[in-house]
């Protein structure tokens, strides 16, 4: 790193700019020059409203003190009060770590009142460095650059000035200690969310009768043997190969997290329901809650324990079920909500079923079927135009047909014969009109089996608000 001088001739006086710049190695050996810091104008002394005040730290007697700085060819003004002169050459940077980002989030920790809360929690846990300071660390990291453990104690801690910050040394964020800390945290875990909830409704007026819940998994790269939660399933990761957790998490439409439950990686999404509806209701009481879930999430008889329990929700309708609805939707007109969503309501059997057409989705829908469509037939004219074996022919066409989904079907494909040579006679595609997706627009028109242009949902003791939205229909 050096100091860069920038000089600018304004009013006949010449002015100094001053800023640490670092040199950064590109491909092909070239140099580019980055600002690290800006020093801004050092004062001269020809005019004293040019001076420029700053606030130096004196690390031997830990006080700080207000010092006008000058350039050393520069001659000092006899008006000046704690005035230094600088060897601008023999400035140097010495360990630059990150401030801002960390103090607003130890500010953002105090404003939730957390910093109090674990303090009370972890007061009975005995350490050289103080439990609450440790998960501040934690926190912090997970919202300012996410990382590991190892990760923190390697490098993060000591790129930033949080020891400065908490009044701690690294001894803060030895590994030993961070992964201990994960362990005291989780008997503590409801009354957390007790705690976060009560501290969103205070400061951010939070309100809690939509919760939307859902499921995710992650997955380890080792065996994760000695984790009795790590088994193989369902993997929405697309690595089945590998062993994962499954992770249930309660958050109201704002983003707000409520609850959330670490399950072994072979649990089944339709078993996980029930459990969270007793766990929400023991940690904040019965309610007038809507649940809002993926149709795959309940099944039958957890929905209709709901119903009985007089619990609300809103839920995807299976296709299946859909099917058996069919006529009594076809019979019902579609109501115009505005100018991009059309809607279908009927009642049956304690539940409000909606059938929502939008045409703005629709156009997407076409558009990416478009854009599949035409990689597939570019695919297919690039394979007539070089020679190619048989097999081959097949390999490519079944990755073309892969990536196509059921646009697929629009194209006819006529392949060559077994010991036939591929040439344009053996090997030609034409478009299939006879095709189930090329009626596609009408069964959009329908707003029926196409999953396409029309979403299903159906939900429970919400009556009055579908009589309210049917009289604005």
């Amino acid at each position: 790193m050096f100091l860069r001088v920038k000089r600018r001739f304004k009013n006949g006086k010449c002015h100094r700019y001053y800023s640490v710049v670092e040199n950064r190695r590109l491909s092909g050996d070239r140099v580019v020059q980055r600002q690290v810091l800006y020093l801004g104008e050092i004062n001269d002394s020809q005019e004293a409203a040019w001076r420029k005040t700053l606030e130096v730290f004196d690390e031997q007697r830990r006080t700080t003190c207000q010092m006008s700085l000058f350039p050393e060819d520069q001659e000092i003004p006899t008006d000046a009060v704690n005035a230094l002169s600088l060897r601008m050459t023999e400035l140097s940077l010495r360990r630059s770590r990150a401030f801002g980002d960390c103090w607003l989030g130890l500010r953002l920790w105090s404003e939730l009142r957390l910093d109090r809360f674990w303090a009370a929690c972890l007061s009975d846990e005995r350490g050289d460095v103080a439990w609450e300071q440790v998960v501040a660390i934690l926190a912090i990291n997970r919202l300012v650059a996410p990382g590991s453990e190892w990760r923190i104690h390697r490098e993060w801690f000591l790129q930033t000035a949080l020891d400065e910050l908490l009044g701690v040394d690294f001894a803060a964020a030895g590994k030993d200690r961070l992964y201990r800390c994960l362990d005291r945290l989780v008997e503590h875990k409801d009354a957390l969310n007790r705690h976060l909830v009560e501290q969103w409704r205070t400061l951010f007026d939070a309100k809690f009768d939509v919760l939307l819940y859902d499921l995710t998994s992650t997955y380890f790269e080792g065996l994760g043997e000695r984790n009795p939660k790590a088994k193989h399933g369902y993997s929405r990761d697309g690595r089945s190969d590998c062993r994962q957790v499954v992770i249930a998490l309660v958050v109201t439409p704002d983003g707000l997290p409520l609850a959330y439950e670490v399950m072994p990686g072979n649990t089944s999404d339709r078993t996980t329901l029930k459990g969270f509806l007793a766990r929400i209701e023991s940690l904040y009481g019965k309610a007038n809650r809507i649940w809002v879930m993926d149709r795959g999430i309940p099944t039958e008889e957890v929905l209709g324990q709901m119903r009985a329990d007089g619990i609300h929700y809103l839920v995807g309708t299976p296709k299946s079920q859909l099917s058996k609805m069919e006529q009594a939707l076809l019979d019902q007109p579609w109501s115009k909500v505005h100018e991009a969503l059309q809607v279908k309501l009927i009642e049956q059997e304690g539940e409000v079923y909606i059938l929502a057409r939008s045409e703005d989705r629709r156009q997407k829908e076409r558009a990416i079927r478009r854009r599949k469509l035409k990689r597939l037939v570019k695919g297919l004219n690039d394979l007539k135009r070089r020679p190619i074996s048989r097999d081959t022919l097949l390999q490519k066409i079944g990755a073309l047909k892969a990536e196509a989904g059921q646009v697929k079907r629009l194209v006819k494909i006529h392949l060559p014969r077994e010991g036939e040579p591929v040439t344009r006679k053996t090997f030609h595609c034409s478009f299939d009109p006879s095709s189930t997706v090329a009626n596609c627009i009408f069964l959009e028109q329908q707003g029926l089996r196409s999953s396409i242009s029309a979403l299903a949902l159906r939900f429970c003791g919400l009556h009055e608000r579908v009589g309210q939205a049917n009289s604005s229909l």
